[in-house]
């Protein structure tokens, strides 16, 4: 057996993540020739801030279906520029509560159009390589269902 053909599957983790790398270095390109200081990893949080307003880690966290620690150091992140602040929640104080600063709202606005152009370019793409979305929802989904850890140790087990 070929030893790339037989990795092919074992592979996709290490695909995902140069792919990942390679979107996320051209939108950082996309920011520095704009002219605009603006972390990619921001996004999901800022985004889910503007459209919902006022969130927790928590909350961030299941909205965008990422680790709450990954929420946590994104929101650090944003609270040093100056673009999110977060205050003890209402009904449990353990609770931080995000919202987006004056100046966050005002970057948000700002970047608005360029994230629509990043929407149409993402379409395009997905369109051009027959669903990508649809299949990566798909794969978000069975990985929800039984992790990768769960169907390894399933077959160690054989």
């Amino acid at each position: 057996m070929d030893y790339v053909r037989g990795l092919a599957g074992a592979g996709i983790g290490a695909r995902l993540r140069r792919l990942s790398e390679s979107i996320d270095g051209d939108a950082a390109r996309v920011y520095a020739a704009l002219g605009i200081e603006f972390e990619q990893r921001w996004l999901g949080v800022l985004n889910q801030l503007a459209l919902n307003g006022p969130a927790t880690v928590g909350e961030l966290a299941s909205t965008l279906r990422i680790t709450h620690v990954s929420v946590s150091q994104t929101r650090h992140s944003l609270e040093r520029a100056g673009l999110v602040d977060s205050q003890a929640d209402a009904t449990d104080a353990r609770r931080r509560r995000l919202a987006l600063t004056a100046a966050g709202r005002r970057l948000v606005r700002r970047l608005q159009p360029l994230w629509q152009s990043f929407e149409e370019a993402a379409l395009d793409l997905t369109a051009e390589t027959g669903q990508l979305m649809a299949c990566l929802d798909r794969l978000d989904d069975a990985l929800e269902r039984q992790s990768m850890f769960e169907r390894i140790m399933t077959r160690m087990k054989d």
